[in-house]
């Protein structure tokens, strides 16, 4: 098979060591990264019979790499910080301090805390937005103390929709996912029909559900699952998920397993 140039070109942005370079845009003028972070899902810290200090070691060690080589704005752990015991939250918190980038956090079922005792933490509550640049990114809680499943705050959602409605984009961020897709899902049509109908809404991060690395498609938004850096089952490896927004408005996102060095189940959206 014979490819054109302009066709190879366009495959590079998702090859391995490569996703820092510029990405053409059609008529060859490259388009620069403009912002880049990690999504990484359940680490499980404390959980018994694992090896999770390893497994923090790993992703620090990989995140770290990943802002020498190619830059990281900030990562994101998309719930299941911890292992149902709340005393753990602040050994997490300072195990990861080793990280050399920013970071946020979102609440799994796992992380069986009040919420006094995540705002103290973190400094901002279960549901939260942030802003950066041209984008926004919303945090929505989908558990609570007990660590039961619940859909998150629809009303909650509208507003701070409704805060970013000029941003170019936004991105959210559930650790549960809102649609009975997965084993582990829960149908939340409220909040799926919400965001299929909110233009600016870019795409949703999942985690949860360690076995799922792959993009899922309701209506014409993409959710991500980013599988498992820690924890006792899920896809074969650990790993996370990047996202890379260039300046000509453009996006991609992919999956990654830092060991073998292979990208997985890329996606290419726009602005």
């Amino acid at each position: 098979m014979t490819f054109k140039r302009r066709s190879f070109l366009k495959l590079l942005p998702a090859l391995p060591g490569l996703s820092f370079i510029s990405k053409p845009k059609e008529n060859n003028i490259p388009a620069r990264i403009s912002m880049r972070f990690i999504v990484a899902s359940d680490g499980h810290y404390g959980q018994p019979n694992t090896d999770f200090k390893q497994f923090h070691t790993d992703l620090i060690s990989w995140v770290n790499r990943e802002k020498m080589q190619k830059g990281v704005d900030f990562l994101f752990f998309n719930g299941d910080l911890i292992h149902d015991d709340p005393t753990l939250l602040y050994d997490f918190k300072n195990t990861i301090s080793n990280l050399s980038v920013p970071f946020y956090v979102s609440r799994g079922n796992h992380d069986k805390v009040g919420l006094d005792v995540w705002q103290s933490t973190w400094g901002y509550p279960t549901n939260h937005s942030f802003a950066k640049g041209e984008y926004a990114f919303i945090i929505g809680d989908t558990s609570n103390e007990k660590g039961e499943y619940v859909c998150p705050d629809a009303t909650w959602l509208k507003n701070e929709i409704a805060k970013h409605k000029d941003k170019k984009g936004i991105f959210v961020f559930l650790h549960i996912t809102p649609a009975k897709w997965t084993v582990n899902g829960i149908e939340c049509k409220e909040v799926i029909d919400l965001f299929e109908n909110t233009p600016n809404i870019k795409a949703i991060f999942n985690g949860h559900d360690h076995d799922q690395d792959s993009t899922k498609i309701y209506g014409k938004k993409p959710y991500f699952f980013d599988g498992h850096f820690g924890g006792n089952w899920g896809t074969t490896y650990k790993g996370y998920r990047i996202v890379e927004i260039y300046e000509d408005s453009t996006w991609q996102s992919y999956q990654y397993n830092p060991t073998a060095a292979p990208v997985l189940n890329s996606f290419t959206g726009k602005s």
